[in-house]
């Protein structure tokens, strides 16, 4: 979805007049995607807690497990709406069209849950979910398209651009996780909404810096490391089969869903996104030839661990929230603080620590861990993030434990994002076919979306009143990610084997 070489705007080879030295419209971006994230993550702060609340605490009085199964669904959509946003913003709106539009939704969605009833609550959700898929691939496009191909610029443009993640999901807590959870929960929703205005205003106010950037919607791709729109609706190497495989695909997830699923069509949702784009990338990979098959082979092969990863980490908003609010000790010097203040742990960590590890990897140069071994360093933390909340919950029937807990399990996990994530999607765009980076990437972003699925559905299983079920919850995720970690470690020399390209 980047513009191709040759049209890359002249004025952005030379513009230096932003942020140390960038084109000025990396700011204009960076902040656009500050304040979306901050309306991402300060909403999730206190979605689950919402849902599990009674009615008198102003919450819905739902049950672990549907509560688990909405968060899921929806936080699993916003990593495959992208999917389909990235398509429309090829064909039809064009990527800066498609951020404002989708800001636009995002903003209506969050001001929709504001409202107390059971249709703005669902529809506020699905509004939030459709407009991110606009917003969050095309914004990255974007930033891609401010250098020219061979720009030096580039990856420490995409590391300021990163730290304004960061920054939103550190900050949103602390403001919509208070107003939620000590005035009221619409007014924590309502704030996540005015930030994805604020958001929008500054994007719309300094639209000059983005002259020519993802103006109109283009049909030639460069090899970019920001398209993380994962063409996946490209026609490349699709055809009447391919078309079929998803529809199959689809139908099949439909019925497994609605077979095990207890809630009808919302159980059979996300089975069915799943097949669909199952089947719609297995009919595009069978026209691979040999070479490519193998390095196609190594990304399915990571996809399975990166599941697993994501299945642990993205508990922090479901089970942790949980075991934050009912078992952990939330006070400071006799101060009450909200528990979604702690979901801020972890962007910090990340902030502090994403320039050491960086340093650290640059430092070894050569000597560096492969990307495999790397996946299996963060496979190791996150395993080893949930042993420390499994010997936690074992503290807490004397009384609520200490927040030190909590900190412990969001360091941990922040080393393990930092090991694994970046890697991830450096290791798609070097092992991907060149005409099918935006699918395998895709393919990348599908896993982290069926992780936050699995992690909604374990924090469905949180029952801090029956015994030992704690333990088995959290010692399982602890098991089988520490399972995963040795599994890989195993399969590295293979993998190296398969792709020499993975050994970098």
């Amino acid at each position: 979805m980047s513009l191709p070489i040759d049209a890359t705007p002249a004025h952005t080879a030379t513009d230096t007049g932003g942020i140390a030295g960038h084109p000025r419209g990396l700011s204009t971006l960076f902040l656009t995607e500050m304040w979306e994230r901050f309306s991402y993550y300060g909403m999730r702060a206190i979605l689950f807690l919402y849902m599990t609340k009674s009615l008198a605490e102003g919450g819905l009085a739902f049950d672990e497990k549907y509560a688990g199964l909405v968060f899921g669904t929806y936080t699993s959509s916003v990593y495959w709406t992208p999917l389909i946003g990235g398509w429309l913003a090829d064909k039809i709106f064009g990527a800066r069209r498609a951020v404002l539009i989708g800001g636009i939704i995002i903003a209506c969605g969050h001001f929709s849950m504001a409202f107390n009833n059971m249709i703005s609550f669902y529809g506020g959700l699905a509004l939030i979910a459709l407009g991110t898929g606009l917003l969050k691939p095309n914004i990255s496009t974007m930033v891609g398209d401010l250098y020219a191909e061979h720009d030096a610029r580039r990856d420490a443009g995409f590391s300021i651009f990163y730290m304004g993640i960061n920054l939103g999901a550190l900050i949103a807590p602390l403001v919509c996780g208070y107003l939620g959870q000590k005035v009221d929960w619409h007014y924590g929703f309502a704030a996540a909404g005015f930030g994805m205005v604020l958001g929008l205003l500054q994007y719309v106010f300094s639209g000059d810096r983005l002259r020519d950037i993802g103006d109109k919607p283009v049909h030639t791709h460069t090899r970019d490391n920001a398209d993380i729109t994962a063409a996946a609706m490209q026609t490349t190497g699709a055809d009447y089969l391919t078309v079929v495989l998803a529809v199959v695909g689809a139908l099949f997830g439909f019925f497994v869903g609605m077979q095990w699923g207890s809630e009808g069509l919302l159980s059979a949702l996300f089975p069915s996104v799943v097949g669909f784009f199952t089947g719609y990338i297995a009919g595009v990979v069978r026209h691979l030839n040999r070479d490519e098959a193998k390095r196609v082979g190594v990304i399915f092969i990571l996809f399975v661990f990166s599941i697993l990863f994501w299945m642990s980490f993205e508990q922090a908003a479901t089970s942790l929230t949980l075991f934050a609010d009912r078992l952990t000790r939330t006070s400071i010097f006799g101060w009450e603080f909200p528990s979604s203040w702690f979901q801020s742990v972890q962007p910090t960590f990340v902030i502090l620590f994403a320039p050491i590890i960086a340093g650290i990897w640059l430092k070894l140069g050569r000597s560096q861990p492969s990307s495999p071994a790397k996946f299996t360093y963060g496979l190791i933390f996150a395993a080893a993030a949930f042993a420390v909340v499994t010997f936690a919950s074992t503290l807490a029937g004397a009384g609520k434990v200490s927040p030190l807990w909590l900190v412990s399990v969001y360091l941990l996990q922040a080393l393990g994002e930092l090991c694994l994530s970046p890697v991830g999607l450096s290791t798609v765009t070097k092992l991907s076919p060149a005409r099918m980076v935006g699918l395998m990437m895709g393919v990348w972003f599908l896993s982290i979306s069926i992780g936050n699925f699995i992690a909604g559905q374990l924090g469905g299983r949180f029952d801090e009143q029956a015994e030992g079920a704690l333990l088995r919850l959290f010692g399982s995720v602890a098991f089988v990610t520490m399972v995963g970690a040795v599994i890989l470690a195993l399969l590295t020399p293979y993998i190296k084997k398969l792709s020499p390209r993975a050994s970098e």
